[in-house]
């Protein structure tokens, strides 16, 4: 199966939840190229961005993982 770029979007709304996030994604390093994390204070959550390369089922599979996290939603931007 051909390797997708692609750009993952996270919002934690719950901090309870980072750790069960820190090792989804460290389960997941072999695929992930970059992580940018911001904390968005004034509205109390972390918005966190992470560029994947990988087939597309990897893509999905991990982007389901981070979003069945409680407190945490996500959606993945995917390369043709």
């Amino acid at each position: 199966m051909e390797n997708k770029i692609a750009v993952i979007g996270i919002i934690v709304e719950n901090p309870d939840s980072v750790e069960t996030l820190n090792q989804t994604l460290h389960n997941y390093s072999d695929i992930i190229i970059g992580r940018l994390g911001l904390p968005y204070k004034e509205r109390s959550v972390n918005i966190i961005s992470v560029a994947v390369d990988a087939p597309e089922n990897r893509i999905n599979e991990l982007t389901e993982k981070i979003g069945g996290i409680d407190g945490v939603s996500s959606n993945a931007a995917v390369s043709n």
